[in-house]
Order: structure tokens, then C-alpha cells, then sequence
């Protein structure tokens, strides 16, 4: 694997540092600002609606610009959106820097798909895909616990800049390990990007995201209270356990790519199938305290399987215009963290118990099968012929030439 993978990778570690560390943040951010915790929450939702919204526009409006200064600009307005974090003088402008922070999240995760893929051999497209989202994956484990630990120590705003400083590593890693010659130009611009949007395909794959990670979010944004109130952990150790998840999803992530470059379709059936299995025995394993910890990894990894099928079945199915359809499935994720969220504490509100989450994430995760079945139904009546990357994987045999016209 190129070492320009590694560049890639230094701007996932920022965002996914940035995107999760907030929600440990949450009391100092919330008692320096006066404000309440539930008012300090909505800095988590304006860093999502940043995603949601600057994930299609920016990849849309960056259509015809190289994709490596797309990259290098995009990193940019992050690092300008973390220092003014550091520097907001209450929580309106703190609110205001967030949403600025989130807008280059999924252009970069998309953008940074479509470069990947470019990197490397067609054989070793889903493997590359996973090495970039390892960032995203090892700042469950590094870098939200040390980001937070900062905060707690130096004050929250010491943290946004160390974060901003992640963000300026990244610019120069991307400048001098992704040469210029070894990324594609793109082919097609603004008309082209959006016409691959009209592809039901591509629609039912960012659905299969939206339902498929909706799963994960609905059991995972309640963690905390199972594993204190089921599973008799104290609230101390809760952050070493979210480290877990972080190991679980990147031994997932890396899984996921390798299986996927094989059987693209069949890891993410099998990740979803897992999902299922993995949320029904939510509420046997948080009886224990070891078996609690068992499923939190196993979660991280039946999650993350799914990670790198997924962005390369949307890039795929919009092979016309890749990077618009790359990043409007990491605005996908984030309507899943919001949908699996609010569809999980609807199951706590209604008194179903502190686990109940995790059993509304099964059906979801169910919902998700059913909707990869649909796609795969559609992909057969339509008789989509094979990419190169999955008549290389499945054949290994070259494509024919083409013959030479006089």
C-alpha cells in the first residue's frame, strides 16, 4: 500500500478526534459557558449538521478542481473552524464554529475515497478505502481519550487547538506524500457529478448506510448507561470501554477491507448479519462485566465490516461522478447517528429498559438487510455489468484490448 495512504489517514485521525470529542467535553464546555448540558449537546448536533450539509456541497462545488488542492483547502477550513472553537468568545460563536468545523468532514472522507481508490491496484480498492477510515477508527482509541484528558487538564480550548494542529500535520502530509501526477484529474464536473445521483443503485447503497449504521448509533449512543446500569461498571471506567469499541472498529475497518476487495457484497451481508446477532445478545452479554466488555468490541467490529463495502458500492454505483456520491454517504453516516439515536431513546422513553436500545438497533440492523436485498434485486433485474474492480477480483484475468483503429 502507497505510503500516501498514511496522509489520508492523519486528516481522518483529526476529524474523527474533533467529530467525538466533544461528548466528553460536554461538562467543562457547558460550566466555562454558563450554559446547561443539554444546551452544550447541541455543539455535538451542529458539528453532525455541518456533515450533513458541507458533505454534497462542497464535493459538488469542488467537482472540476484537483483533487489533491481539494484535499490541502478542505483540511484548511477545518483547521480554521477548530482554532476559532479555541478562541469563541461564548456559545453562540462556539456553536457557529462548530457547524464550520463539521462542513469539510465528509468532502474530505468522500474526496479521500475517490484519491484512494486511485492509489492502488483495482484488486486492493476496498483495502485502501479501510487504511484511510483506520484514522477515523484509532481516534476512538487514542485520540479522544488523550484530546479529552487535555481538556479536562488545560481547559476545553487547549484541546481545539491541539486538534487544529492535527489539521496543519495533515495539510503538509497530503502536500508531500500525494503527488500531483499520482491523482487522476477529474473527469467530469458539476453536471456530470449530480447526474450520477439519478441512479436508484447509488440510492438504495446511501440508504443501506443510513439504515445499516442507524443500527450501530441506536445501541451506541446509550452505551454509557448499560454498561453502568446493567452491567455494574463505574462511571470511571467508561472511557477506557469506548476505547474498546475503537479496537473492535478498527480490527472491523481492516477486516471489513480486506474481505471486501474479495466479496465485496457478501462482507456486507455478513457485517449485517452480524450486526443483528451481535444487538440480540445485547442484553444476556451487559449482565457481566467481562461479557459487557466482550460486546462492546464485538459491536465496534460488526459495525465496521461494513465501512469499506459500503463507501465503494456507492463510488462504484456512481462511477460517472464518484465524489459527490462518496461524500453524501458520509452525510449518510451522520443521518444515521442522528436517526439510530433518536430511535433508540425512543425505546428507552417507553420504558423498555436500559438494553432496549440495542434490540431497536437489531430491527434496524434487520430494516438494513432487507433494503442491501432490494439493491441486490435491483442490481440483477438491471444486469449492471461487473466494474473492473469486481471482474478483477472475481476472474484475475485482464481486460481484452481494444482493437486498434486505422
Amino acid at each position: 500500500m502507497p505510503l500516501a495512504l498514511l496522509a489520508l489517514a492523519v486528516g481522518a485521525f483529526g476529524l474523527g478526534t474533533t467529530e467525538f470529542v466533544m461528548m466528553g467535553l460536554l461538562p467543562d464546555v457547558a460550566g466555562d459557558l454558563h450554559v446547561s448540558i443539554p444546551a452544550a449537546g447541541h455543539l455535538v448536533s451542529a458539528y453532525a449538521l455541518g456533515v450533513v450539509i458541507g458533505a454534497p456541497l462542497l464535493a459538488a462545488l469542488t467537482a472540476r478542481l484537483p483533487r489533491r488542492t481539494v484535499l490541502i483547502s478542505l483540511m484548511g477550513l477545518f483547521v480554521a473552524g477548530n482554532a476559532l472553537s479555541a478562541l469563541a468568545p461564548g456559545y453562540d460563536s462556539l456553536l457557529a464554529a462548530r457547524f464550520l468545523s463539521g462542513l469539510p468532514h465528509g468532502a474530505f472522507f468522500g474526496v479521500g475515497a475517490v484519491v484512494a481508490t486511485n492509489l492502488v491496484a483495482p484488486e486492493r480498492k476496498a483495502r485502501s478505502v479501510s487504511l484511510m477510515f483506520m484514522g477515523l477508527t484509532v481516534a476512538n482509541i487514542a485520540g479522544v481519550p488523550v484530546a479529552t484528558l487535555m481538556g479536562q487538564h488545560l481547559g476545553w480550548r487547549a484541546t481545539f487547538l491541539g486538534v487544529s494542529l492535527i489539521g496543519v500535520a495533515a495539510m503538509a502530509a497530503v502536500f508531500l506524500l500525494i503527488h500531483p501526477a499520482h491523482v487522476p484529474a477529474p473527469t467530469t464536473g458539476l453536471r456530470g457529478e449530480l447526474s450520477a445521483l439519478r441512479s436508484l443503485p447509488v440510492w438504495l447503497a446511501l440508504a443501506t448506510t443510513v439504515v445499516g449504521f442507524g443500527a450501530l448509533f441506536s445501541a451506541y449512543s446509550y452505551i454509557t448507561p448499560m454498561l453502568t446500569d446493567a452491567a455494574g461498571y463505574a462511571d470511571a471506567n467508561v472511557t477506557l470501554l469506548l476505547a474498546l469499541f475503537g479496537v473492535g472498529a478498527t480490527i472491523g475497518n481492516l477486516v471489513g477491507g480486506r474481505l471486501a476487495d474479495h466479496a465485496m457484497r457478501g462482507t456486507l451481508f455478513g457485517g449485517l448479519v452480524s450486526m443483528v446477532a451481535v444487538l440480540l445478545l445485547f442484553p444476556v452479554l451487559m449482565g457481566t462485566e467481562w461479557s459487557a466488555a466482550l460486546a462492546v468490541v464485538l459491536l465496534g467490529i460488526a459495525a465496521f465490516v461494513t465501512g469499506s463495502p459500503l463507501q465503494l458500492m456507492v463510488m462504484e454505483r456512481a462511477s460517472a461522478g464518484p465524489s459527490l456520491a462518496s461524500s453524501a454517504n458520509q452525510a449518510a453516516f451522520n443521518l444515521a447517528n442522528a436517526g439510530g439515536a433518536w430511535i433508540g431513546g425512543v425505546a428507552l422513553a417507553a420504558g423498555f429498559g436500559v438494553t432496549s436500545p440495542a434490540l431497536a438497533g437489531a430491527a434496524l440492523a434487520v430494516l438494513g438487510l432487507g433494503v442491501a436485498s432490494v439493491a441486490y434485486a435491483v442490481d440483477r433485474r438491471r444486469a449492471v455489468p461487473a466494474t473492473v474492480h469486481e471482474r478483477v477480483v472475481a476472474s484475475h484475468v485482464p481486460e481484452p484490448a481494444e482493437p486498434v483503429r486505422s
